[in-house]
């Protein structure tokens, strides 16, 4: 049966491939035209392919549950492209160069003389009840002044079109090598639609993320000894960890492989004995990185490392204490620390935010709960948050509760309408909810990707779109005008 797109209607919600029923966008013109020219079973049967390749590829990702534990899962991958254009590309890209900028020269702010503070931008208060201030690292000068080396900062279009920044991460992020294999697996069952669009590559991250932490180097030799640091296999992005470390032909370890000698340099243990060690790309959170220094009883991280690192013997992306900055009531304050900092004004704006820590902004949340989103300042991967519209009066007032005892570690904000893409359900397709994930590197240069992590709301009207809690993924083109 031939595919039937009359009856598909996102409703409401900006849909970024089709206008109106049966009406294409202009950058997704040619790209409908074909998926009308298929049938159902051909959908059908390029998703399957889609998902056979995914399993025979390894692609994965760990869930944890009460009831069986560590669980390892296929990836989530829907084959049709998302589709931007190059040209809001190009304003996107340099709004979020922009914020990383902003946010790097707040970080190192924070670590040193505060002037942020003492000029009465942002309040002494928020900083104080900081979950992720390091006392540790106040005074130490990583180079560059960046504390930030990898960031990724989710992005969501609202009804008008509006692209919002949702939130930034600034500690550990993670998806990146999911969005370079969502483009191999696309390639594999949609390889016509290439020759019809030419999207710009993403295939170069590897590169680039070696290129960068070979930048901060402490020692200047051609080839700086670089591992990616991973928790071990049983942490949920694993898969991602190994995936980073062979694309870049960097080591792959875990704490217990490497040590600080006695000239508080790091070294790596192997069969020929023991190699320095230039550049650590981090996946473990700031507490568990070095006994010494943070949690005692870690058997994760490495005794001596901040030692190592403040001597200015290796390198360590992101900066231990980079997640100062990564704080959902830090973000509400981003816009103004944007004009302190580089004196213009946001290229990207905020989802408008209410601070629950100002008494007239925490009123106005408490009497609308049943309408906004609200969020705990410090939690990720979509839990410990109170979706209004969808709450019941139990959890609005426990909400209510939570928010009156600890004001400072609360935000909220209004329920966005989140833009849909067409997504195969089932045989046909259907709108679902999306954002983005582009990923910023910062060394010597900025650049950004060509795209990023699409991730997909799968269940019908859903707003979540964490892997962990049922969403899945696409595959983000950034293609040029021209043509289309």
């Amino acid at each position: 049966m031939a595919l039937d797109l009359t009856q598909y209607d996102p409703g409401r919600f900006y849909d970024e491939s089709i206008s109106s029923k049966n009406r294409a966008r202009s950058s997704c013109k040619e790209l409908i035209k074909r998926l009308r020219k298929m049938d159902e079973d051909d959908l059908a049967a390029r998703q399957t392919a889609a998902d056979l390749a995914i399993k025979e590829m390894g692609i994965s990702f760990r869930i944890y549950t009460k009831k069986e534990g560590t669980i390892d899962r296929n990836w989530p991958f829907d084959i049709v492209p998302r589709i931007i254009l190059k040209s809001e590309w190009d304003t996107i890209e340099a709004g979020l160069i922009q914020r990383v900028k902003a946010l790097n020269l707040f970080i190192d702010d924070l670590y040193h003389e505060q002037k942020i503070i003492k000029d009465g931008v942002f309040p002494a208060e928020v900083l104080a009840d900081s979950k992720n201030f390091r006392p540790q690292c106040v005074g130490v000068s990583p180079p560059g002044g960046i504390w930030a080396h990898i960031c990724g900062s989710d992005l969501v279009r609202d009804v008008d079109g509006t692209v919002y920044v949702l939130e930034d991460n600034l500690r550990v992020p993670s998806g990146v090598s999911y969005m370079l294999e969502n483009r191999e697996v696309t390639k594999r069952v949609f390889p016509e639609l290439f020759e019809a669009y030419a999207p710009l590559p993403v295939d170069d991250y590897p590169t680039q993320l070696n290129d960068m932490l070979c930048s901060i180097s402490p020692r200047r030799v051609k080839r700086p000894e670089v591992v990616v640091l991973t928790p071990g296999i049983y942490n949920s992005a694993y898969f991602e960890h190994a995936y980073l470390a062979h694309q870049m032909g960097a080591e792959l370890v875990e704490g217990r492989d490497l040590f600080v000698d006695k000239d508080e340099c790091v070294y790596m243990r192997t069969v020929a004995g023991p190699q320095r060690v230039d550049v650590i790309y981090r996946r473990i959170d700031d507490e568990f990185i070095d006994p010494e220094a943070f949690l005692e009883d870690s058997t994760l991280g490495v005794p001596g490392l901040m030692r190592a690192w403040k001597a200015g013997n290796v390198g360590l992306a992101n900066a231990p204490g980079a997640g100062v900055a990564d704080d959902k009531v830090v973000y509400a304050f981003v816009p103004e620390i944007i004009r302190y900092y580089l004196d213009e004004e946001p290229g990207i704006p905020n989802v408008p935010t209410f601070r629950c820590m100002y008494k007239d902004e925490r009123d106005y949340v408490l009497a609308n709960l049943d309408t906004l989103v609200v969020k705990p300042a410090n939690e990720s991967g979509g839990y410990g948050m109170l979706i209004g519209p969808n709450s019941t009066e139990a959890e609005r007032t426990t909400f209510a509760r939570l928010i009156k005892r600890s004001p400072r570690n609360y935000i909220a904000q209004p329920t966005l309408g989140i833009s849909t893409v067409p997504t195969i359900i089932g045989n046909h397709l259907e709108p679902r909810h999306v954002d983005l994930r582009p990923f910023i590197l910062s060394g010597k240069h900025t650049t950004v990707t060509t795209g990023g992590l699409t991730r997909v709301a799968l269940r019908k009207g859903s707003l979540v779109v964490n892997s962990s809690q049922g969403g899945g993924s696409k595959d983000t083109w950034i293609v040029p005008d021209a043509g289309v």
